[in-house]
């Protein structure tokens, strides 16, 4: 049965739907997930399968390596770092807004409100307080990274990976740890540049999962961004001006763009900080120079290249043991990547110009050129759209790639001249590879 026929696809607990029974059934289509099994059982009495979105998401932490049973230390940013860290941070001018919204009343009705930033960290989590203590079982406190790449399927991480508000109901959740919770969460974004600053979300009990959850969170995100505006209006400089992006996709030289001034990067450093941004959870020196350089790089290399990116971003914008960015950076590569998650093809090409560092012969850099390629080229094919075959086949990256060219072949009438013209350079490629 489609998700149009039962409604919302991104709210979990429908009114008509008995909760223990829905419970139940999560839970097992949680562990034949985990066992491997493709064909999942239906968890709703109407028979349709499990929540898309829960079961691209359960797909996308599997293939992240996050452990559904190892929960680990996942803090990457505590005491004064932190604060620093926060007071700088644009998203803390929505602050007072939902501790107005949703904070106040939270406490009184056992439940924690969080904020992150877009990559994820809690910022602020805050409400009752015998429930903050409970949530220090699954490590859910200010400083602790809930992306979905670290933790698995959740509503803040989740809704930062899809650009959606979602909900997540009990063993929705990828890590069994927070199986007993339920959340509601939407990304916050800059009302002038568009992009993501952070999320807002509510966790609690299964009432986290209905859809007037799901309603007072967008209507808390859709405040605050209007608060934020309103700090635009009235202040020089926008929030957006202080985050910084790496632009890392095509042949042309990497820049890093920051308070309005474009910079262009060497090679070695826009390899580093595409690293880092990969790596939110930190790299140790070793590891750094492992990714940097199959035969590793000398530390002292490693330390005086670390030092000239600091002067580059700023003393408090990089920490280390283990390095570490104590910055927002967004990156075009995380453009392809949220775009894909989103199930957006279209939107993936239109956002990348060619390969990530194409000159780098980084084992790190290698590694994520190759995952993007592969994701992006896999999402077209599944397309059957002739128009992005059309614009992936006359790139660098697609043109002799024979899986797309025979797709292009196949999405196109018989009787058009562009058929001709594909199945003409489809055999001129086979003759070229000797196929």
């Amino acid at each position: 049965m489609s998700s149009a026929a039962h409604g919302n696809p991104w709210v979990a607990v429908r009114p008509d739907d008995d909760v223990a029974q829905l419970a139940r059934r999560v839970s097992s289509a949680h562990r034949t997930f985990l066992e491997g099994a493709e064909r999942l059982p239906t968890v709703r009495p109407g028979g349709d399968s499990i929540r898309s979105v829960v079961l691209d998401s359960w797909r996308r932490s599997r293939s992240s390596g996050v452990d559904p049973d190892g929960f680990g230390d996942a803090v990457d940013l505590d005491g004064l770092e932190l604060h620093r860290y926060r007071a700088a941070h644009p998203i803390a001018l929505i602050r007072p807004v939902v501790r107005k919204l949703l904070v106040e009343d939270a406490a009184e009705a056992g439940l924690l409100v969080a904020i992150s930033d877009a990559r994820g960290r809690l910022l602020w989590v805050e409400g009752d307080s015998k429930v903050k203590d409970r949530a220090l079982a699954m490590n859910f406190v200010e400083g602790a990274d809930w992306s979905e790449d670290r933790v698995g399927t959740n509503a803040p991480g989740t809704a930062l990976a899809l650009d959606h508000h979602v909900q997540i109901f009990g063993a929705e959740h990828f890590s069994r740890a927070v199986h007993e919770w339920s959340c509601s969460a939407a990304p916050v974004h800059d009302p002038i540049s568009g992009q993501i600053i952070g999320a807002i979300d509510i966790t609690g009990g299964p009432r986290m999962a209905a859809p007037e959850a799901l309603s007072l969170i967008r209507a808390t995100v859709a405040a605050a961004e209007s608060e934020l505006r309103l700090h635009l209006l009235d202040s020089p400089r926008p929030p957006s001006d202080s985050a910084a992006r790496l632009q890392v996709l095509g042949a042309n030289r990497p820049t890093l763009t920051r308070e309005g001034e474009r910079i262009r990067l060497s090679q070695r450093h826009a390899e580093i900080l595409l690293l880092l941004a990969d790596h939110p959870e930190g790299l140790s020196s070793d590891h750094l120079a492992m990714l940097l350089d199959e035969s590793e790089l000398d530390p002292v290399t490693v330390r005086a290249e670390m030092s000239r990116i600091r002067k580059l971003l700023g003393p408090t914008s990089l920490g280390s043991r283990p390095y570490r960015l104590l910055m927002d950076l967004e990156t075009d590569v995380g453009e392809v990547r949220r775009a894909l998650a989103r199930g957006d093809a279209a939107a993936a090409l239109r956002a990348y110009p060619g390969a990530a560092l194409p000159r780098s012969l980084a084992p790190g850099i290698e590694e994520i050129r190759a995952e993007l390629r592969g994701r992006l080229r896999a999402a077209l094919l599944t397309t059957g759209d002739w128009r992005l075959f059309s614009r992936w086949t006359s790139s660098v990256e697609g043109r002799d790639d024979i899986a797309a060219w025979t797709a292009y072949l196949a999405s196109l009438d018989r009787h058009s001249s562009m058929y001709a013209q594909v199945k003409s350079q489809l055999l001129l490629l086979d003759r070229k590879l000797g196929i």
